[in-house]
């Protein structure tokens, strides 16, 4: 047995070494997610145009879901404690070109503000999937599922906390730079904690020959998300059937072309995105659903930016809203994992789904009078975490349980993909139908009548809030289909490990 085999098998990780995997993963999901909430101050402060604003949002998660599978992939043969750790060294440097952003100095203050929410999403890419597959690699049964409760407290928990702490810091003295020193002061603890993981690795076959990486994947797959991303975005305001939107629209429908064609050609070759993985549904179901229930991500955004830009609170005020679901994913993910033990994956899943789905109409219903509508968002938000408290744990251990050791990386890296593309697609959707909506003219939003009981200006914001909020209803519904069609029943789970099993 090497040394290498030796210290894995004699490494127990301790509670410490946990609270170092949440602290790495709360850096994204805690503090670079504050941007939801804290963007509006961040834009004012820094005199950022509008359209950057948005972008600043939402690249961080555009970028880390575009590399976080080249990432685990990498993570698979390079060492996933290596990978891991320049995730983490990524966060610092990223928060602290973000620290430095000057305000009101044109190219540099974007080039540093955007710079450093790239760079937030290439650590976001790093650690996520490493995350991960070393909670898989040090735990088993039952070990492993509360540990990837904490790990679902971190990312779900730390995104619903995300907007009363960032509003909390940037309403203090300290200012929204602080929020982003701390995230570099987390980000050294938990490398300090998680210093004696030893190395892990896919398991390889000795002769397996080496394979050339997948750069035609990659290229297409970023040129059609950029692409996307940018139409959605922009479309509005270049016209949706101008020649750049129509020029835009074409690369990504080419681009995705292309991009399935590549992929189809390297299945067994070390693909970018291997779509034969797909063909699980053990996997594909968690991963389709994870996708379009991170959408709603965009709820807490549009919310309090109604709040603040229709309601005349400030970050912090707006943030308040959000306790509740702050406590109700933190006391539901245990929850969750309990119900995975007893009822198996779909159910709690589905269960989960169709309580946040009440939750978001709640937040949806913006032709409420001011007070009305505070009590239905308190209510919303709070119905929001029971939800996804208890579709956490489930569609998490789901997807990394269903795949082999050697593939758990790459796994891993795909599901939390879903996260983040879906986080990123959703901001970007609802910001657009956001600005959609507020552009219509607040004298002929007032002759409608459905929008009183705030001030008349407020009008149009509440009108644009709908329809980024009815988006959100809409996907939470697609992701009940999704569960539907696409997860195992507790039957259909128990043949398929039985099956794995005999192997």
């Amino acid at each position: 047995m090497s040394k290498a085999s030796a210290e894995h098998l004699a490494f127990r990780p301790g509670n410490g070494w946990l609270a170092g995997i949440v602290l790495a993963v709360l850096t994204y999901w805690l503090f670079a997610q504050t941007l939801l909430n804290v963007i509006p101050g961040i834009s004012k402060s820094l005199g950022l145009q509008s359209t950057i604003a948005t972008l600043a949002v939402s690249i961080t998660a555009l970028f880390g879901g575009i590399f976080i599978v080249v990432a685990g992939g990498i993570a698979d043969r390079w060492g996933r404690v290596r990978i891991f750790r320049i995730g983490l060294v990524l966060s610092m440097l990223g928060s602290l070109l973000v620290v430095l952003a000057p305000a009101r100095m044109g190219g540099l203050t974007t080039t540093l503000i955007l710079g450093g929410r790239i760079v937030q999403g290439f650590s976001y890419a790093c650690i996520m999937p490493t995350a991960l597959a070393l909670i898989k690699a040090f735990n088993d049964g039952a070990d492993r599922q509360r540990a990837v409760s904490f790990f679902s407290i971190g990312t779900f928990g730390g995104s619903g906390l995300t907007a009363f702490f960032g509003g909390a810091l940037a309403a203090t003295f300290l200012g929204w730079r602080s929020i982003f020193v701390l995230s570099i002061v987390v980000a050294l603890v938990a490398l300090f904690l998680t210093r004696k993981t030893p190395e892990s690795r896919a398991v390889v076959a000795p002769n397996a020959p080496a394979r050339a990486f997948d750069w035609g994947g990659l290229v297409t797959f970023f040129i059609t998300l950029v692409a996307l991303d940018v139409f959605i975005a922009e479309g509005a305001q270049l016209g949706w059937l101008s020649l750049p939107s129509l020029v835009l629209l074409l690369v990504t429908v080419v681009g995705a072309v292309a991009f399935f064609r590549v992929e189809a050609k390297r299945i067994g070759r070390s693909p970018f995105i291997d779509l034969s993985m797909f063909r699980n549904l053990r996997f594909t179901g968690p991963v389709l659903a994870n996708f379009l229930i991170n959408t709603g991500v965009a709820a807490i955004m549009v919310t309090l930016g109604l709040m603040q830009k229709g309601g005349g609170w400030n970050s912090f005020e707006a943030g308040l809203l959000t306790l509740g679901y702050v406590v109700a994913i933190l006391s539901m993910i245990r929850v969750g994992e309990k119900l995975l033990q007893r009822f198996g994956t779909k159910k709690p899943m589905w269960w989960g789904t169709s309580i946040l789905l009440v939750g978001i109409v709640l937040n949806s219903l913006t032709f409420l009078p001011k007070n009305l509508y505070v009590v239905a968002v308190v209510i919303g938000f709070t119905l929001f975490g029971v939800g996804l408290g208890l579709f956490a744990t489930p569609a998490t251990d789901a997807a990394i349980s269903s795949v082999p050791e050697s593939e758990v990386g790459v796994a891993s890296g795909i599901f939390k993909m879903g996260s983040s593309l879906g986080g990123s697609i959703g901001v970007t959707i609802a910001a657009t139908l956001v600005a959609v909506g507020a552009a219509v003219p607040a004298s002929v939003v007032e002759r409608w009548g459905i929008f009183s009981g705030w001030t008349v200006a407020a009008g149009p914001v509440r009108f644009g809030s709908m329809l980024g909020l009815g988006f959100v209803v809409l996907a939470a519904i697609l992701v009940l289909v999704a569960i539907a069609l696409t997860v195992p029943n507790a039957d259909q789970e128990k043949v398929a490990q039985e099956k794995a099993t005999a192997r």
